[in-house]
Formats: C-alpha cells, structure tokens, sequence
C-alpha cells in the first residue's frame, strides 16, 4: 500500500473514487461533475488530497480543504472526504490517509484538524480511534436553499 499527495497527474484515478464517494453519500453518479470539481481544486490549489494505492489500482483518498481557527488566529485543515473502495475496507488504509493528513497538519504546524461527516458514519470510530475528539462547538449549519 502506497499513500501519495495527489496532483492532476492523478486525476483520471481519482475521478471514479471520488464519484463512489458521492454515491455513498446518495447522490447521483456523475463522472464529468467529478472530474470537473477535482480539476477545479487542483488549478486552484485550494484543498490537498492523498491518495491510496495497491500497486497501480487507485484504492482510497483523502480530501483536506484549508481554512481558518479566528480565535487561535491558526490555519486548520477541515477533511471533508473520505473513501475507501469497498473491496478494499478494513485494511487499513483509512488509517493510513488519516495518519498522512495528521503529518502534514504537524509538518505545517496547523492546530489541527476538523471532520466533517453525517453524525451515523461508521467511520467516527476511527477518527475516535486516531485521537479525534467530539467538538460541541461544530453543530449548525446554514443551507442555502
């Protein structure tokens, strides 16, 4: 298993994980909508996203968007995505991104890292695992509808 920070070199491997990601979140399949987004973030460099190998087979990725904690006056990252192909789950490997995230965050001495995620994702047991903390601070939401 190889973990790399992506650049648009990988964009064609990373279209269909991250429209599975969608998916797994209900929402419609939509490739070009993918490719067009990511292609997006990587012209204008405005999120970081690893990505998981098994060989040459594009297995996992990790999103990270920058953003701000005012009252520290510190740089966060917020992940925001998260996927695992499904034939390779429990493996290991969402550790493995997690643990690249967190390793940045401390490269680029940001004060942390914040998940956002649906509040019955399985997945909060690991972040839990991987030393997240439940922040009461984080719970409205504004939709613009």
């Amino acid at each position: 298993m190889k973990i790399i920070k992506a650049n648009i070199d990988h964009l064609e491997n990373l279209v269909p994980l991250f429209d599975g990601y969608r998916v797994f979140y209900r929402q419609p399949s939509d490739l070009a909508g993918s490719r067009h987004f990511l292609l997006n973030r990587f012209k204008n460099k405005d999120s970081v996203i690893f990505m998981a190998y098994d060989g040459n087979r594009a297995v996992g990725f990790t999103q990270l968007f920058h953003s701000f904690s005012s009252v520290s006056m510190q740089p966060i990252f917020v992940l925001n995505d998260l996927f695992i192909d499904s034939n390779y789950r429990n493996q290991g490997i969402g550790e493995a991104l997690i643990n690249r995230a967190k390793e940045l965050a401390k490269d680029l001495n940001y004060k942390g890292i914040s998940i956002q995620t649906e509040t019955d994702n399985r997945a909060q047991y690991l972040y839990q695992r991987l030393g997240f903390e439940k922040d009461v601070d984080l719970h409205f939401f504004w939709k613009n509808s």
